[in-house]
């Protein structure tokens, strides 16, 4: 290597692409938190862990997200196949469920929690690496499938702290039938969508504006609105919908699916503060066929914190006949940010719960005695800087932020003893080596 190729070398910038991040350790045991939280959650309603490929064939992840797919990170292969990053995990999961049918029991249910990628810009809470928590049921199109993932959805943002969260619900046919009513041609359905899913972010007079640069008509756009942003109690509001709709056959079934929805949320364990029916929730995806959701947090105002919807008809774009579908999606990085900031939850500076401190003369008695503590269920970092001084090795511990210390000389170990030391209070006891776990323990409680 020549001197100038040396120098560039050595002026080598690090860095890292933007819209992606490293997570250091004290955010890794936050977010380890909070996704052990979402798995045990999971796993108590009998979902069952999946994880598939990070790169998927081209032709696997196109036709089936609309927008999203523009945004999808894709590539020539060094053998020349088009391949593309996963961009979320629910197509994959259909892929999965065309491929498997044979080994798969259905309904299947299944919990997926793996980062997905889109180019898209990056924003708070979302850049172009970001985790997904999903669980699905593949297999039912009974509206008790729909209940159990809402009642997943609204376990999961109470065992994280999220405050007055909101799960608004909707039904993605019910707003094609809304146009249909307001007088908008079949073929400008999905303006509507488009449209109507901005109405948090532009308000009414934006989504207004937006629906009449589509060609949607005045009367037409104004009905429209009248509709999706009528406010009431979900038995008010269908009741409504179902005089105004009775004339669009997808409306009746549509009203119905909701009705027994709605009626099974309280068994499931939802309480009725948790949700509400909103007819202008649209869903950007283009798979979703059904019910659809989104959990939205107001105070502190984050918006949106997860989404969720029914699919029946992905499954069968690979398998060649419909399997009903439907999941929730929650927003790994919004939440973690959310968690943070207002110190929902409790968390740790760091895994370890003591230090072993060590001389070089007793480095094999303090490993053994880091052994035995980890052996009686605790975390234990044992110093490996035996030539540092004992001041030097309990600063360390303080920068960590460890609880305890355990200091043993020649002296103490001769005795069988050991000191240990509280660095949150300063307090030090000497302590039978056979009871330092059970002291540690009583002092951790």
């Amino acid at each position: 290597m020549d001197r100038q190729e040396t120098k560039k070398q050595a002026q080598r910038k690090p860095q890292i692409l933007k819209g992606f991040r490293d997570y250091l350790p004290k955010q890794m045991i936050l977010r380890q938190r909070i996704i052990q939280t979402f798995r045990q959650i999971f796993e108590r309603h009998g979902f069952e862990p999946l994880d598939t490929p990070a790169l998927e064939y081209l032709e696997v992840l196109t036709g089936k997200a609309g927008e999203n797919e523009k945004l999808m990170y894709h590539f020539l292969d060094q053998g020349g196949r088009e391949v593309g990053m996963r961009y979320d995990l629910t197509v994959p999961l259909a892929r999965v469920v065309a491929m498997h049918q044979d080994e798969l029991v259905l309904p299947f249910k299944r919990y997926h929690i793996a980062p997905v990628w889109r180019a898209e810009k990056p924003q708070r809470g979302r850049g172009r690496e970001f985790w997904q928590c999903d669980a699905d049921i593949a297999g039912s199109a009974a509206m008790a499938a729909d209940a159990e993932v809402v009642a997943i959805l609204a376990e999961a943002l109470t065992a994280v702290g999220l405050p007055n969260f909101t799960i608004h619900i909707s039904h993605r046919r019910l707003l094609e039938s809304i146009a249909l009513a307001s007088g908008v041609p079949e073929a400008q359905a999905g303006t509507i969508y488009r449209a109507v899913d901005k109405l948090a972010k532009i308000g009414r007079d934006g989504v207004r504006r937006d629906l009449l640069a589509g060609g949607i008509a005045e009367d037409a756009a104004d009905r429209v609105l009248d509709a999706v942003t009528a406010e009431g109690a979900p038995g008010e509001l269908l009741d409504d919908l179902a005089v105004r709709l009775s004339a669009v056959p997808v409306a009746t079934e549509a009203i119905a699916e909701l009705r027994e929805l709605f009626d099974l949320l309280p068994a499931f364990g939802v309480p009725e503060s948790a949700y509400a029916l909103d007819l202008s929730l649209a869903r950007g995806l283009d798979y979703y066929t059904g019910p659809v959701y989104e959990a939205t947090v107001d105070e502190p105002k984050v918006g949106s914190v997860a989404g969720a919807g029914r699919y029946d008809k992905l499954v069968g774009t690979f398998l060649g006949r419909p399997i009903p579908a439907t999941g929730i999606s929650l927003g790994l990085e919004r939440i973690i940010e959310v968690v943070e900031e207002f110190e929902l939850l409790p968390t740790p500076a760091t895994v370890a719960d003591a230090v072993v401190t060590v001389f070089p003369e007793t480095l094999p008695a303090s490993a053994r005695i880091a052994r035995e503590l980890r052996n009686a269920g605790f975390n234990v970092d044992c110093s490996v800087q035996p030539n540092r001084s004992l001041g030097d090795q309990l600063k360390y511990a303080g920068r960590k932020g460890i609880r305890f210390a355990i200091i043993a000389g020649s002296a103490e170990l001769d005795r069988g003893e050991a000191a240990l030391k509280d660095l949150a209070s300063g307090e030090q006891t000497t302590v039978p080596l056979a009871r330092l776990a059970e002291e540690m323990r009583l002092r951790s409680t």
